[in-house]
């Protein structure tokens, strides 16, 4: 998968170029390509932004420099999808990183400032994608969030295939189950004892009874979509929460 980024800070990439996202480029699964929006712009001083019509705080990014970037990276017809990191968009998870991990290749625009003249995300871009209810001063690390969380879906890039697939949120919508490795004991605490009784049947009982308590006490929003028996279902709702969590469900 090839993936385009756009933006004006392309220094700040260099943090893709350790730990599995440096495996994923090594071995070919992504082709990641940044590119400083500034050399495409028009203007004297190769400026990318100016003040918006009709007043407001703060600068916003001007259409031309940005139009002709991603027309350089990612011409027609374009096979990919061409995407919008902004807290107005769509919020990201599981299920739509699945989504674009089948994509050929990907174009990101990373805004900054007030965030860009709104005709070229009418013009040039397909899905606008938020990674949270929060602002912060640029695309980059939004960028960055959906680059990981795309990357290790693609097939070599975490070695084992399995981990990927019981990751939270992957298969029944659930949280992960908690994990355990050496030594047996910390600081007083035990590892329970059904992980070491080599009984693959209990343990998988033990870690779905697991992910779904976890689920209730911290995600209980995620119960009403999650892919859960109708005895699971009466089973949590007689277990206790957390009390300091104000949330319900039924």
């Amino acid at each position: 998968m090839r993936i385009e980024v756009l933006t004006i800070f392309p220094e700040m990439f260099e943090a893709l170029n350790a730990s599995i996202l440096a495996r994923a480029r090594e071995i070919g699964a992504i082709d990641i390509r940044v590119t400083d929006i500034r050399p495409f712009s028009n203007a004297k001083h190769k400026n990318t932004d100016d003040y918006p019509f009709g007043g407001g705080a703060g600068m916003l990014m001007t259409p031309q420099p940005i139009a002709d970037a991603i027309k350089h990276v990612s011409p027609e017809p374009y096979a990919g999808k061409r995407l919008y990191m902004t807290p107005r968009g769509k919020p990201l998870n599981q299920a739509m990183a699945e989504m674009l991990a089948k994509e050929s290749g990907l174009t990101i625009l990373c805004g900054h400032y007030e965030g860009v003249d709104e005709r070229v995300i009418e013009r040039y871009i397909d899905l606008e994608i938020s990674i949270g209810d929060y602002v912060l001063t640029g695309g980059e690390l939004p960028t960055m969030v959906l680059i990981d969380c795309v990357a290790r879906l693609k097939e070599g890039v975490l070695g084992c295939e399995e981990s990927a697939e019981e990751d939270s949120f992957s298969l029944d919508g659930l949280l992960e189950y908690p994990q355990y490795t050496r030594p047996r004991e910390f600081e007083g605490m035990a590892v329970p004892e059904v992980l070491l009784n080599g009984n693959h049947a209990q343990i998988n009982a033990w870690r779905r009874e697991q992910s779904l308590l976890a689920t209730l006490r911290r995600r209980p929003d995620l119960l009403d979509k999650a892919r859960i028996t109708n005895q699971e279902r009466a089973w949590l709702l007689q277990q206790p929460t957390n009390p300091e969590d104000s949330a319900t469900w039924q």
